[in-house]
């Protein structure tokens, strides 16, 4: 659970990274997103969602 939290507030941490350093370009890039149809980011979604679990997979094995 406490690998769960870690993991929540780096996301939380990686986030705010973005919209403090690059505010404007974060906005240009949710535009962007509102224009994409739902199966486009559906596959974005789950494209990240693959590596981001076989880069778990490599960093506990």
């Amino acid at each position: 659970m406490q690998d769960l939290l870690s993991a929540l507030c780096l996301v939380a941490v990686v986030e705010g990274l973005f919209l403090f350093i690059a505010p404007l370009a974060w906005k240009r890039m949710a535009a962007q997103l509102l224009e994409q149809p739902a199966s486009a980011l559906r596959r974005m979604g789950a494209v990240v969602l693959v590596i981001g679990l076989g880069c778990l997979w490599w960093a506990r094995h």
